[in-house]
């Protein structure tokens, strides 16, 4: 079981000083870089506070790789029928290049209408756009010529540059919940990315296997694969503690999400129309709802047991590494005074897994 970091800020409404929101993603990845953590992992969002900070994460790969040596750094993820697949192998091949061959990618189809004014004409597709992505970013990290279409009708052989350092891209697939998703990336071959949001731990462990399933019976039995998940993630001198701490700013980290999904209801999927909205009693009953369920059943919050208990329960999911969500609002100081819990729950899981291997 591995342990990483997961940035996914709910940028704020004024400008900060000095550029002073990436502070707390650089320190904390410098953290990681020191202490064996697994990857760090930015996303890509766009038009909504949620998540605002990190509208391409190849720019802010190419930043972390200049403060790091050793911790790899990943997408999580690029909204691929957003943009052209040879500008995504070009990006990440200078990240891949500036980083000495840590970058990795984890390809999503995008969900919310919005984000497809960039490229309107890709929202109904965006599923096949994204699988066709996929393959032609391996095939043109891997040096192959790639037939694109030209603006005089035929098509073109083009090569990527720079060339990456990396022969093989990392690549995985980012899945909410939806089965079908967890079998597609099996049948591509790639890893999983995902998340808690519409899953407990039993549906977790259900959709793990149909994507091990899939790997197994496209890629022979010898595929197993990689299975990353998001948790939000704090640790302190006691559980109670650590909810005092986060429930404030858990909540507000929601209500933004949720404001973003009610949104949605206005865009094409839904036929169009207002946003949804919901009464101020109804949406402060839904966060309390969803703090406690993040609190005790998905997250990894409390002591070190505590959070050594929670990464063991996304193992026994089939789960390979735990991705700890840790800006959503907490201040930084607070944060930064965590990491040596979440490190030592790296630690202890590290030395569980020698202590088994020597047995």
């Amino acid at each position: 079981m591995d342990l990483s970091l997961f940035f996914f800020a709910d940028s704020p409404a004024q400008p900060v000083e000095s550029g002073g929101c990436y502070d707390l993603l650089l320190r904390s990845a410098a953290f990681a870089d020191q202490h064996g953590f697994a990857a760090v992992w930015t996303p890509e969002r766009h038009f909504h506070a949620f998540g605002g900070q990190y509208p391409n994460p190849a720019v802010v790969g190419a930043a972390l790789a200049t403060v790091t040596r050793r911790v790899e750094i990943r997408a999580g993820s690029v909204v691929a029928p957003l943009h052209h697949a040879a500008r995504i192998a070009e990006e990440w091949a200078v990240v891949d290049n500036l980083s000495g061959g840590r970058a990795g990618i984890s390809f999503a189809s995008g969900w919310h209408p919005v984000d497809f004014t960039l490229r309107p004409e890709a929202y109904q597709e965006r599923k096949a756009l994204m699988v066709e992505a996929v393959a032609t970013v391996r095939a043109l990290w891997r040096g192959e010529a790639v037939a694109l279409p030209g603006p005089d009708g035929g098509a073109h052989e083009v090569r990527t540059y720079p060339r990456p350092v990396r022969p093989e891209l990392p690549v995985w697939i980012t899945a909410a919940g939806s089965p079908d998703t967890f079998r597609l990336a099996g049948r591509l071959g790639a890893g999983l990315l995902t998340h808690m949001l519409s899953q407990d731990h039993a549906a977790l462990a259900r959709n793990v296997t149909a994507y091990r399933e899939e790997l197994t019976a496209c890629h022979g039995p010898e595929a197993r694969g990689h299975v990353a998940v998001m948790v939000h993630s704090l640790t302190g001198a006691s559980r109670e503690s650590v909810r005092a701490l986060v429930r404030t700013p858990l909540r507000e980290y929601l209500r933004s999400s949720l404001d973003l999904i009610l949104g949605s209801s206005a865009g094409p999927a839904a036929g169009g129309g207002a946003p949804l909205r919901l009464s101020a009693r109804n949406e402060e009953f839904l966060l309390d709802s969803a703090f406690e369920r993040y609190f005790d059943t998905a997250g990894l919050f409390g002591t070190v047991d505590n959070g050594v208990a929670a990464a063991r329960a996304l193992a026994e999911a089939g789960v390979d590494e735990v991705a700890c969500l840790i800006d959503f609002g907490v201040p930084a100081a607070d944060v930064l005074a965590a990491l040596p819990g979440l490190a030592e729950v790296r630690d202890r899981l590290a030395a569980a897994v020698t202590a088994q291997t020597r047995a």
